[in-house]
């Protein structure tokens, strides 16, 4: 059982902690940022409204979307530095910092009047201005919750120091004043043991801040990552962008990877092959000895067979031939040829695509050669089902676990396989295994 000096330690930190600090700092910070914010957008709005017949209006107009673009990026390195929150750039025309360039003539003012216009045309802009109009009603939460957790808290632990300075001031009827110390139930706490209520309520306060304040902090989290961060349509062109590149750069390797086993595997055996069958016409023709002539024959034939086999294997990473009967009957095959023995169990129902079905399967063979050589498994698992239009791959091994996606691993070779046709992967694979990953894929 921990002793109560640890337990005092751990409250300690967790209440008066960098990180917990961190915290409190961003609520103090928070409230009036967003306060200035406010009310400079809205001034902003405002007279640029109503002036928004005139040029100077959609100048004005555009000064403050760039300007709340400029305090949301202000909050969201704020967010980060010290609560943590990761944020990804919205992107957008104004969302880089920077202002219109300059130039000279008509090229100049042609440049700034598209500054502009893709200003107030800007989606991102737009939600970073609701952002500055909203936020300070979701700081005040946070400003709230330091003012009670921390300033209240630490104001009542110290009531027997601070006594003297916690009072409230009663004004007469006849006129005069006097200090009255605090109260509970009409009973004034200005001497012992009565000071034991504050410094309990205190320490009571202190204890509870930290989740007082996560809790406060939420509504302000939410918000920023919705109207700070890139909507729906941006992440969905992000990963369109990522997934077509990671495609291209995968099919570029693909090509050299066939180049390569040809030119240095089949196209040399072919040769040798082509080379062979002119030695054996020579010697057919010069009336050699059979036994030399079969010998050479033999020589060329298992050339053949050598580069039959390079070009079956070749194809077979390209596309499995076994995948022409089905997913079903080529896990069966894969499972069948693991090292280790493999559980397989399937429940698909219709067939997926082509596609579908090959990125199940090099999926479920990178998984399990992954769970032999570097997990050091002695059995795994694999289970296909196809349910809600979603294949789901599971592949399960006892090994050391430890895997993570990501830092050059396999596993990220596979995710950027899977998010070309919109699918997920996951890895849950904690130290001591076991190890599980899951691949949604789209069926339908």
């Amino acid at each position: 059982m921990p002793s109560l000096r640890s337990r005092l330690r751990s409250l300690a930190t967790a209440t008066f902690g960098r990180r917990a600090l961190s915290a409190v700092l961003y609520g103090v910070i928070a409230l009036p940022l967003a306060l200035a914010g406010f009310f400079l957008t809205l001034v902003g709005l405002v007279f640029g409204g109503a002036l928004s017949v005139t040029t100077l209006g959609l100048w004005l107009l555009a000064v403050t979307v760039r300007g709340a673009l400029a305090l949301g990026a202000l909050q969201r390195g704020l967010a980060q530095r010290l609560l943590g929150l990761e944020i990804e750039r919205p992107g957008g025309p104004g969302s880089e910092a920077g202002g219109a360039g300059t130039g000279s003539g008509i090229g100049g003012a042609s440049a700034i009047l598209g500054w502009r216009r893709g200003i107030l045309l800007d989606r991102t802009g737009w939600r970073a201005v609701g952002c500055a109009l909203l936020t300070p009603f979701t700081a005040v939460f946070a400003y709230a919750a330091v003012v009670i957790g921390y300033v209240y808290g630490v104001l009542f632990t110290l009531h027997p120091l601070l006594k003297r300075w916690n009072y409230n001031t009663v004004h007469s009827a006849d006129g005069s004043t006097h200090r009255v110390s605090l109260a509970f139930f009409g009973q004034q706490l200005d001497s012992w043991p009565r000071w034991l209520i504050p410094f309990t309520a205190g320490l009571l306060l202190l204890a509870v801040a930290p989740l007082i304040l996560r809790y406060a902090l939420g509504p302000q989290r939410a918000l920023m990552t919705v109207l700070l961060g890139p909507d729906a349509a941006t992440r969905r062109i992000r990963t369109l962008e990522e997934t077509r590149a990671r495609a291209v750069d995968d099919a570029a390797q693909t090509l050299r990877r066939i180049e390569r086993d040809l030119h240095d595997g089949t196209q040399a055996r072919l040769v040798a092959l082509a080379m062979h069958l002119t030695l054996i016409r020579e010697l057919v023709t010069a009336g050699a000895a059979p036994d030399r002539v079969l010998t050479v024959v033999d020589t060329a034939r298992g050339n053949a067979t050598q580069a039959i086999s390079d070009l079956r294997h070749l194809v077979k990473g390209i596309h499995p031939p076994v995948l022409d009967e089905g997913l079903p009957a080529a896990l069966t095959t894969l499972a069948a040829d693991s090292a280790l023995p493999v559980a397989l169990t399937t429940d698909i129902g219709n067939r997926p695509t082509p596609a579908v079905e090959t990125i199940a399967y090099f999926c479920a063979a990178e998984l399990l050669a992954n769970a032999t050589k570097h997990a050091r498994a002695t059995a795994a698992a694999v289970d296909v089902t196809a349910r809600d239009g979603v294949l789901r791959l599971r592949v399960t091994d006892d090994g050391q676990g430890g895997a993570t996606v990501g830092a050059g691993s396999g596993l990220t070779g596979l995710l950027a396989r899977v998010r070309t046709v919109d699918g997920t992967l996951t890895c849950d694979s904690p130290p001591g295994g076991p190890t599980v990953v899951t691949v949604d894929l789209p069926h339908g």
